[in-house]
């Protein structure tokens, strides 16, 4: 019942790809290296690197969309002048690979908009700055990039905000607050993308959005003092369907054509942000939502599946405790386009991967530095085919003791399930599509093809489970 109850809040979670403006906030580096990239261009001397041939171009390939003025970076390095003032953090960040930020291991499968510098790459920061670090013939350097101040993937559809700014009140913890924005729409509506713009990034913990067709949500704002509703653990409401949200990290993208979120006519998005006691920000916030429609038939409605374990225990002092999570028998051939992982303060690792009905093994994601100030979807660059079968297994390591950075308790605590950032969660969302729904086929096709609703069926036959006794860690998912 508890999965029930929780599985539906945290569904928007999973979609952070398509709903989502990010705020960098990168942790200290601990433990291993973030991913592991193979040589791709061979590493080749030269007499003098020099800002204007060498450096700006992979500035601008990798490092430009956040380090722009108005991007979610905490400086520019579009200039000569930008570059040389932190040539130094550039050499030390990039060769300990903790920038450009990319929380995964490369080498467990293909990711769109992978970042990754190439061993060459990296080369060419540390000899720039070796070399002294010259602007060089003002001839070599490329046109510069263009980049919008506004929303990130362009003029959205709708635009939705809370109706007044929300300052929390942090004497009892974290909050957790509901706010009700009704859409307008005279018709349904497919989503293509969806963007969250928080109004005090470095406040807000994390941001899930939800859709009410009843109007149960106003009843609750309307009880409630102030902007909003006090939320936590729910938005309180029969749920329809989830649009999305916002992580620290989270980079927003449109889905594939063909593939959309269904928005009804008439309906409200309620935003349920969680404000952090930890951030050490107490100011008023003013989030937004950017709406952008399809244009496009829909052929297939995204769905959602969270691998998830709520029923763990993380001891007090515990360095490396493992948490594990599965479904055993996945009942129908599915594709899945993205996956994200996500812990608080103690994760370490997390590694997803299936097993085939052949016996053979898939990597899904694989997490070697966890970092909770980072995170986002990852969007496979073809989409997976699972067969009907298959098995999802999650492995996951914490660390409870006094030698992780990121624990706020002193001395450490037992650590269970919770919603609060002090406690833990363990979920890799799964974002896919049906191969058997056809939403554009003809009058009398089979009724999945025709199906224009599908009943969470994780909750009945393809529910998340702790792995039975019998199942084993397969070495190479273990990390230390």
């Amino acid at each position: 019942m508890l999965l029930r109850r929780i599985a539906p809040a945290l569904v928007g979670l999973a979609l952070v790809g398509w709903a989502i403006v990010a705020l960098a906030q990168d942790a200290p580096p601990r433990g291993r290296a973030p991913r592991v990239v193979g040589f791709r261009d061979p590493i080749v001397p030269t007499a003098r690197v020099t800002f204007n041939r060498d450096v700006a171009p992979i500035l601008q390939a990798r490092c430009q969309s956040c380090h722009h003025d108005g991007g979610i970076a905490p400086f520019p390095l579009v200039t000569y002048a930008d570059a040389y003032a932190h040539k130094g953090s550039m050499v030390v960040s990039t060769q300990n690979r903790t920038m450009p930020p990319w929380r995964v291991d490369s080498a467990c499968t293909d990711f769109q908009d992978d970042p990754s510098l190439t061993p060459a790459e990296i080369a060419t920061f540390s000899d720039w700055f070796d070399l002294g670090a010259v602007a060089g013939d003002p001839k070599d350097l490329p046109p510069p990039l263009t980049f919008s101040d506004g929303w990130q993937l362009g003029q959205p559809d709708k635009v939705l905000t809370m109706s007044a700014p929300m300052t929390p009140d942090f004497s009892r913890g974290d909050v957790y607050r509901c706010f009700v924005m009704p859409t307008g729409l005279a018709d349904d509506r497919w989503v293509n993308a969806v963007e969250v713009s928080p109004g005090v990034g470095k406040m807000v913990h994390h941001v899930l959005l939800f859709v009410d067709t009843t109007g149960e949500s106003e009843s609750l704002d309307a009880a409630d003092p102030g902007p909003g509703y006090s939320c936590f653990g729910g938005p309180g409401f029969t749920l329809q369907n989830a649009l999305g949200g916002w992580v620290p990290g989270s980079v927003p993208s449109r889905l594939p054509d063909g593939i959309g979120l269904r928005l009804p006519k008439n309906s409200r998005v309620v935003m349920q942000v969680h404000y952090s006691a930890l951030s050490g920000v107490s100011a008023p916030d003013v989030t937004s939502v950017a709406l952008h429609y399809s244009t496009k038939p829909i052929r297939q409605e995204l769905r959602i599946l969270p691998l998830i374990n709520q029923s763990f225990i993380i001891p007090a002092g515990a360095k490396d405790q493992v948490v594990t999570a599965s479904v055993p028998i996945v009942p129908i051939p599915v594709h899945v386009l993205s996956i994200t992982p996500h812990m608080h303060l103690l994760g370490r690792t997390m590694h997803v991967g299936t097993t085939l009905p052949n016996g053979s093994q898939k990597c899904l994601v694989d997490v070697p530095d966890w970092s909770f100030h980072w995170q986002r979807q990852y969007n496979f660059r073809e989409p997976l085919a699972i067969p009907a079968g298959s098995r999802l297994d999650l492995v996951a390591h914490y660390d409870n003791s006094e030698e992780n950075p990121q624990n706020v308790s002193h001395p450490p605590r037992e650590v269970r399930w919770g919603e609060n950032t002090t406690d833990e969660m363990c979920i890799a969302f799964l974002a896919f599509t049906i191969d058997g729904e056809n939403l554009l086929a003809p009058a009398g096709a089979t009724p999945m093809a025709k199906r224009q609703k599908f009943d969470p069926f994780w909750e009945v036959d393809w529910k998340p489970v702790p792995p039975p006794a019998p199942f084993e860690v397969p070495q190479h998912w273990n990390h230390h």
